[in-house]
């Protein structure tokens, strides 16, 4: 295996590394999806193979995080045969002063709102780029919603003073299908203001599965950085 040398990805690596760290050996694991995140999965299945980590099992949060853990020999279990998650490990494509987020880069956002929700501890792995002082200032907020009705939603959120645009393939003809085969309108707000209640103004609209605004779901961020070249992680508890 080619040793790693861009720093960006150095950082990731360890930031996912100290997420899988805090994982006890008999843990139920939330499996987040994203790049960072895709680092700790890798990491837990190392810890696992080594015979540092024993008796794990993971409950992932989309077909990518299903993948990986398949790949590196993480054992799965679904929703119905548990009843509990001691920690999930995700991203987020933003962070604002109190731990809330905006998640949905991935349109895996509703899944992992389910998991992440259900953790009793909930560890959010970022680089420094997406710490923000408010949610909204970089990253447009998705919405998924069930293909019938993206028109009356995408007309409902302009009344509440967004901008909604349909998200659409790369390298695939059309718009974005979640792993639930919805679709996802992406939302510019000037300000989110207050997003406990612009979280529940969305998902009472018609249509709504999920929208990606986690309020007060998460509990530690592990944030990477590059210091003097040097990957360091710090911890916002």
């Amino acid at each position: 295996m080619a040793v790693e040398t861009d720093p960006v990805k150095i950082m990731k690596q360890e930031v996912g590394k100290t997420a899988a760290s805090r994982v006890s050996s008999g843990a139920i694991v939330g499996l987040g999806t994203g790049s960072t995140t895709a680092y700790a999965i890798e990491s837990l299945g190392n810890r696992l193979q080594s015979g540092d980590l024993k008796d794990i099992v993971g409950v992932p949060t989309s077909f990518q995080a299903e993948v990986l853990a398949k790949q590196y020999g993480i054992p799965l279990t679904t929703l119905d045969a548990i009843d509990r998650i001691d920690v999930a490990i995700d991203g987020a494509d933003e962070v604002d002063p109190q731990k809330n987020l905006i998640k949905g880069g991935g349109a895996a956002h509703t899944r992992e709102k389910v998991v992440d929700s259900l953790a009793a501890e909930f560890i959010v792995v970022v680089d420094s780029g997406k710490l923000v002082d408010r949610l909204g200032s970089t990253f447009l907020l998705p919405v998924e919603v069930i293909p019938m009705a993206v028109t009356p939603v995408m007309r409902a959120i302009e009344k509440l003073g967004g901008k909604p645009e349909l998200r659409m393939g790369i390298k695939k003809a059309g718009p974005v299908v979640t792993d639930q085969g919805n679709l996802v309108i992406d939302v510019k707000f000037e300000a989110i203001d207050n997003p406990i209640e612009l979280e529940k103004t969305l998902n009472n609209l018609p249509g709504v599965l999920e929208n990606g605004l986690f309020v007060g779901v998460a509990n530690t961020i592990l944030v990477g950085e590059i210091k003097d070249g040097k990957p360091t992680v710090r911890e916002i508890a």
